[in-house]
């Protein structure tokens, strides 16, 4: 069966890229046109990440790069070249997103939603009737904060927390609507927060949590340019951290460290998944027989992470206190200001729901299950290589290793 992904330069797209490429001798990458030689940049992420010299020679071989334009109909391709492509298929993996958690929602529709219909179309030409592996999110649980999300439910009751949910949302409406008119299986996979312990390198695809910091940093300087963990400033981001304190409202933080108020739940959590444990559960999931209609999977972790853990994370990478309150402040700091235009990030902070995941679990057992996402793993995917986690005041550091394709 010959296989194509879309998405296969994003950061789950390259992990699922390197298990298909372990159980096909080749791949079809779907890339977008324009976007720079899609080739080179997997090369050099799986040169990057140890995979061996005899496995990156050989992928000219084995990866064909046929450049498409997803928002297009027959994704901006001639119907001659659309059509060969559709007939040589046996699955397509649909993992390309636009993933701004502040996109306006045309914007947003534009690649989550018509993409996905042109995919399907792609799907529906060819005569071998392809296999589609749909990439949503979890987060189409939308607003819903509290209680479970079960992997059956689709609804928009309680709204969305930003226009990314509503347009993964449409697209999953999008699936099941072509599924019933065309009387073909689909296998929709909704992954949570994806995350990884490789330390951030300007070749390889950022992360969730890398956005998050970098956002935070950005404001920092923006509120304070020279202000420590400024580009002007020498000083450390970990200086002055006051270590495992109360979450409680504050007047002002540590000497050096700005104070930020935002809405959040002391008691809230997100649901972190390490990225290659993720790629690993949807390859096997699509080795399963379809039931035939849509097959919703929740690709997540089965213990969330405390939100106040990921405070303190970013708390150590970044020169500021965070306080989680109640309400927004009626009078936000300059810092604060800025930072209000990213609520559709900062709302997650908030969260207390749990995805169930008892398909998964039902279908793969206890492999199923992933090694514990903690503080150490989470900094490893952070901080800049070589640069130590020092857990409290007096503790040895330590250099945590990063994961390695063999």
């Amino acid at each position: 069966m010959h296989v194509a992904l879309t998405g296969a330069t994003g950061f789950l797209g390259l992990r699922l890229l390197r298990r298909l490429l372990d159980t096909h001798p080749s791949v079809t990458v779907l890339a977008h046109a324009g976007s720079g030689d899609a080739l080179h940049r997997i090369t050099r992420f799986f040169e990057l990440t140890g995979s061996p010299e005899t496995f990156t020679a050989r992928l000219p071989g084995r990866l064909r790069v046929v450049e498409t334009d997803l928002a297009q109909p027959r994704l901006g391709l001639s119907g001659r070249t659309f059509q060969k492509l559709a007939d040589g298929l046996g699955a397509i993996w649909h993992s390309a997103g636009n993933i701004n958690l502040e996109g306006n929602l045309p914007e947003l529709r534009r690649t989550n939603v018509e993409g996905t219909r042109h995919v399907l179309e792609l799907a529906a030409a060819g005569r071998r009737k392809p296999l589609v592996r749909h990439v949503s999110t979890a987060f189409v649980a939308g607003a819903r904060r509290d209680g479970v999300a079960y992997e059956d439910e689709l609804d928009d009751v309680c709204g969305f927390e930003n226009a990314y949910e509503r347009s993964k949302y449409e697209a999953e409406l999008l699936i099941h609507a072509w599924s019933r008119e065309h009387r073909r299986p689909v296998l929709v996979l909704r992954p949570s927060i994806l995350v990884t312990d490789l330390p951030p390198h300007p070749e390889l695809p950022s992360h969730p949590l890398q956005v998050i910091e970098r956002i935070l940093r950005d404001a920092r300087c923006a509120a304070d340019p020279g202000g420590p963990g400024s580009r002007d400033s020498d000083e450390s981001a970990s200086s002055g951290f006051p270590g495992p304190r109360d979450r409680g409202p504050r007047s002002s933080g540590p000497a050096g460290r700005s104070l930020i108020r935002t809405v959040g739940h002391p008691h809230g959590r997100l649901n972190l998944l390490q990225v290659e444990h993720a790629a690993e559960v949807m390859v096997r999931l699509a080795g399963l027989a379809p039931s035939g209609g849509v097959d919703t999977y929740h690709v997540v972790h089965d213990r969330d992470v405390p939100v106040p853990t990921v405070v303190d994370l970013l708390e150590r990478l970044v020169p500021l206190s965070i306080d989680l309150v109640a309400t927004k402040p009626d009078t936000p700091s300059a810092l604060e200001a800025l930072l209000d235009f990213y609520p559709g990030m900062t709302a997650y902070l908030a969260h207390r729901r749990r995805f169930d995941d008892t398909r998964v679990r039902t279908r793969l057992g206890p492999s199923a299950a992933s090694a514990p996402v903690g503080l150490d793993y989470l900094w490893s995917g952070l901080a800049p290589r070589g640069r130590a986690l020092v857990l409290s005041p007096g503790t040895p550091p330590a250099v945590l290793p990063s994961v390695r394709y063999a």
